[in-house]
């Protein structure tokens, strides 16, 4: 890992993230919602830790992201926030927090950080959302923006599909990107959606991409925490990369136990007093 140029900072925040996209060094960014977790997360360095509304589905086993409510983020996200030093924390503002009532996107967004302490919110949503993130950003609060595969929109697509195939849809999407980036957020994640496409877009806006399934040639990338380690295993998208398969070692640990505690192994003499 040597020869990265802001691994050793103290702290990366929105400005550190610019640097890194106009110096090409790529941000890594994962997913994390409970304070063991995003402290191991911190001490490897990773640049954004992200409290997704992905906690719908990871932590509490709902087919989507739409049940989360905003005390739960914000009980995910001063989970993560009282582990982190050096990470950006970014927390997802969860659905029907923000979409078409500005002034409510803007009391649950200082709900957000006031409560969390976080750095930034994440939102879904282009041109249909302007108002909400103005509103945010003219609170001092910084905005990461989402587009591509909107989770939070999955009822209206009615699938999982990749986004932006067909030319309308990649131009609406660049046309999107290019408002995020008017509007002031600080960054956009991409997710599945064609890696020319992603790569048009990056080229077009100046601020960071985060792509999640959308290629390599975006800023920087994303993935949810519980995937990429193989905690859970019925996810298997072909952007996800499994760096361990710890549902397996756990399950083998836990048989151990039992195994240990049915023949009266554990304890032993040495584990009691």
């Amino acid at each position: 890992m040597e020869g990265y140029l802001y691994r050793d900072v103290n702290k990366v925040t929105t400005n550190i993230l610019q640097r890194m996209r106009n110096e090409n060094e790529k941000i890594a960014m994962l997913t994390a919602y409970d304070y063991s977790l995003a402290k191991l997360l911190d001490m490897a360095k990773i640049d954004v830790i992200l409290v997704g509304d992905s906690a719908a589905n990871v932590m509490a086993g709902h087919k989507t992201t739409l049940p989360i409510t905003l005390d739960e983020m914000i009980y995910h996200a001063s989970s993560v926030v009282r582990a982190v030093e050096r990470a950006l924390v970014v927390v997802d503002m969860p659905f029907g927090t923000y979409q078409g009532n500005s002034k409510e996107a803007l009391h649950s967004a200082i709900r957000i950080m006031k409560e969390s302490g976080a750095d930034a919110v994440k939102l879904e949503g282009g041109e249909e959302v302007h108002e909400s993130i103005e509103r945010i950003l003219c609170a001092g609060i910084p905005v990461m923006g989402h587009l591509g595969l909107t989770p939070q929109s999955i009822n209206k697509f009615g699938t999982y599909a990749v986004r932006a195939t067909e030319e309308e849809e990649a131009e609406k999407l660049l046309h999107n990107a290019l408002l995020l980036e008017k509007y002031g957020c600080f960054s956009i994640v991409l997710e599945k959606i064609p890696a020319d496409v992603a790569k048009k877009v990056t080229e077009s806006v100046s601020v960071p991409t985060i792509g999640i399934g959308a290629g390599s040639a975006t800023s920087g990338q994303v993935l949810v925490l519980h995937d990429m380690l193989g905690i859970t295993r019925q996810f298997s998208p072909r952007f996800l990369r499994r760096y361990h398969n710890l549902s397996e070692e756990i399950i083998r640990a836990v048989g151990n136990y039992i195994e240990d505690v049915k023949n009266v192994d554990f304890p032993n003499e040495k584990e009691q007093y």
